[in-house]
């Protein structure tokens, strides 16, 4: 009653809340009407810190001592049904000396989330952090499947799969990755989400680079100019001023199935794929490696992760951490 009166949660209320959502207080038809209501109105910046500090406290966290890993993270949500860009874009920012901490699950509102994909080829999820340590120390990047850290959620991930569409879980996927992070690409499904994490990200203390694509991808797509906010201000970056071609959405397509996605995966690493995915992989990593090293140029950190994919290397680190996992 109180939000369907226009009425807006605090930070306190949001956090017990949800809180107490994780603790299966409330019926499922409840936490769905709850959930619905973040779908027909914006949340606002109180809510969202209120629901993020709660998964924070609530998760299982994992640790890398004398490691400092970036997260290559989407909200999801765009409902622009892509390839793996974020999970592509990993292996090849950890092949370029980079150490990765990716943050995943499966899709809720796209054929493949990266969970989805890493299980497609053989990829284990776990939480154990000899596990964990071992994928970083031997591969440079570990994938930190969502459920196994966030086991208070258990109550929410069938309400969230039956309704099919984007909630304001999308909007915490990249705030609450159990590493705790200080680097982050995060790309987000709307300009207005944009604005809210660069309020919450600029009191973090983290060093971060926030994307979203004015066409509404929630990464650098190349379909459109992409808005890049970090801590030390935005700007409007278009294809062109990345060196690349300007790319029609279709181009982006990431197939039907989690099988057909996978296809596509293993095509952009051994170098068979089109040059219109391959360019967007390179951007997104490029991206990340410029935000996780800001010394390197947005042009060397491309170039780099073009020298990278073009060279084998994030195809070596894929099949070095399937190793790990078999």
């Amino acid at each position: 009653n109180h939000l369907l009166a226009h009425k807006t949660l605090s930070r306190d209320e949001a956090y017990n809340i949800l809180t107490q959502i994780a603790q299966g207080t409330y019926q499922p038809t409840q936490v769905a009407a709850f959930i619905t209501v973040y779908l027909m109105r914006s949340i606002t910046v109180e809510e969202l810190r209120g629901f993020r500090d709660a998964m924070l406290e609530l998760c299982i966290p994992v640790r890398f001592p004398g490691v400092d890993p970036i997260d290559l993270c989407g909200t999801g949500g765009d409902s622009k049904d892509t390839f793996n860009i974020s999970t592509l874009a990993s292996f090849v920012t950890a092949a370029a000396g980079i150490p990765v901490a990716k943050h995943g699950n499966y899709g809720v509102s796209s054929v493949s989330g990266s969970s989805n994909m890493i299980e497609h080829f053989g990829g284990r999820f776990s939480n154990d952090p000899d596990f964990l340590h071992r994928c970083m120390e031997e591969a440079n990047i570990c994938f930190l499947h969502a459920p196994l850290f966030h086991p208070a959620m258990k109550h929410v991930a069938p309400i969230r799969r039956e309704l099919g569409v984007k909630t304001f879980f999308n909007m915490l996927g990249p705030m609450v990755n159990p590493a705790s992070p200080r680097l982050q690409l995060v790309g987000v499904f709307s300009l207005e989400l944009a604005r809210l994490y660069a309020y919450l990200y600029q009191q973090s203390g983290k060093q971060f680079m926030i994307l979203h694509t004015l066409d509404g991808y929630d990464e650098v797509s190349l379909t459109a100019p992409c808005k890049v906010i970090t801590g030390q201000g935005e700007q409007l970056i278009t294809p062109e001023q990345l060196g690349m071609s300007r790319l029609a959405p279709p181009a982006l397509a990431g197939g039907d199935s989690v099988a057909a996605a996978g296809e596509i995966f293993m095509r952009v690493l051994r170098g068979e794929d089109t040059p219109a995915r391959r360019s967007v992989v390179i951007a997104n990593a490029g991206m990340a490696i410029h935000c996780a090293r800001p010394e390197l140029s947005r042009e060397d950190a491309l170039a780099l992760a073009a020298e990278t994919l073009d060279a084998g290397r994030a195809l070596d680190t894929f099949r070095k951490y399937l190793q790990i996992c078999n």
